[in-house]
């Protein structure tokens, strides 16, 4: 009985190039021989891939259940050889994946890219500040623990007065080469010296306070200016204000992310003031002028039409926040509610039942 494929790499007979492509993958990482796998399994699964994989092949596949190749009959079994692998005598195992994949099961085939090695890590904070903060800018200083510039080598990592010289293990190269033997052979790549960090070089005497590493542990007061208008979640850049670079290396940033606190009496709506004012049935019928302070501490006079229910909004243009761009404000809306006495006094009562008498 010929071998279902498809059900070897856990697919369905639709399935495009690239969901069996990430299906081979997987499976093997899982089996891969050197890695612990089953050998057989394995080379099922490589089998499985070389005709799925190729358009001609899998074609003739799911018309006869098998691959012919030349006239002659596919024989499925499998012969690993370094470089190339058999299938019968007239079938070839394409390796085109091959040096792709060897470099995700092992780390193979491409040298180890170099990374700042020396640059400081970056930090975030959260800062909470009032909702009348968001008015105008304001700086705000806090002190951060984080690793500082060692001021005793100057951030070299050697003892003052004595030389840097070059990585006997790597000389000045920062990487070695390091060779891995595996089921298809022996490879080789090249990774961070391990003795230098990648950097080519290390003092002769390490500095005896930051142990070579150029920078302590320390904290530092810093500054940060918070913008007007700004709102929850945002973050706040502060270049160069993160941990000290290794050995003068540059510093990492500093993200300030910020939190604008809940005001007693105005919600905020984008840039959009909200607040609730009470007021009495006679000034809701009537009509009337109340004042009004702002989030800035300032008084407005608000016109109260006559015939206002419950409920209605009035707006109050430029009264809200600055926009983040620094251009414009928001709004202040107000709403009015209008209460309802719960004690009267008797003249209260006659005038009401006055009013109730004339349908008001």
């Amino acid at each position: 009985m010929s071998k279902d494929y498809y059900q070897i790499l856990g697919v369905s007979q639709s399935a495009s190039p690239e969901e069996i492509k990430k299906a081979y993958r997987k499976l093997a990482h899982k089996y891969h021989p050197d890695k612990g796998g089953d050998e057989k399994k394995f080379k099922e699964i490589a089998e499985a891939y070389q005709i799925l994989s190729d358009k001609e092949k899998r074609t003739q596949y799911d018309r006869f259940g098998r691959v012919f190749e030349g006239g002659a009959g596919f024989e499925p079994g499998f012969d690993f050889g370094f470089g190339r692998g058999k299938f019968g005598e007239d079938f070839e195992f394409d390796f085109g994946d091959l040096g792709e994949m060897m470099e995700e099961i092992f780390g193979f085939g491409q040298p180890q890219r170099r990374k700042d090695l020396k640059k400081g890590k970056d930090i975030e904070v959260e800062i909470e500040i009032p909702l009348e903060d968001t008015l105008k800018g304001k700086e705000k200083e806090i002190t951060l623990a984080k690793m500082t510039f060692c001021s005793r080598c100057q951030g070299s990592g050697a003892e003052p007065g004595t030389p840097i010289s070059e990585c006997f293990s790597c000389r000045g190269t920062g990487e070695v080469q390091q060779i891995k033997k595996t089921f298809f052979g022996s490879f080789t790549r090249y990774i961070i010296c391990p003795e230098c960090g990648g950097e080519g070089y290390r003092p002769e005497k390490p500095c005896n306070v930051c142990k070579e590493e150029g920078r302590v542990r320390g904290t530092e007061d810093i500054k940060i200016f918070i913008p007007a208008g700004v709102d929850t979640n945002q973050v706040i850049k502060v270049e160069g204000k993160g941990e000290a670079g290794r050995k003068g290396g540059k510093p990492g940033d500093l993200y300030a992310r910020i939190f604008v606190k809940k005001h007693p009496i105005f919600k905020r709506k984008g840039d959009d003031l909200y607040l609730k004012i009470p007021i009495s049935f006679s000034q809701a019928t009537l009509g009337d002028e109340v004042e009004i302070t702002t989030l800035e501490d300032k008084k407005v006079l608000l016109k109260i039409p006559s015939g206002t229910e419950s409920g209605k909004i009035l707006r109050i243009s430029n009264k809200g926040i600055p926009h983040f761009s620094g251009y414009g404000k928001g709004d202040m809306y107000v709403e009015l509610v209008v209460k309802t006495p719960k004690r009267l006094t008797k003249k209260q009562k006659e005038l009401l039942e006055e009013l109730k008498k004339e349908g008001i």
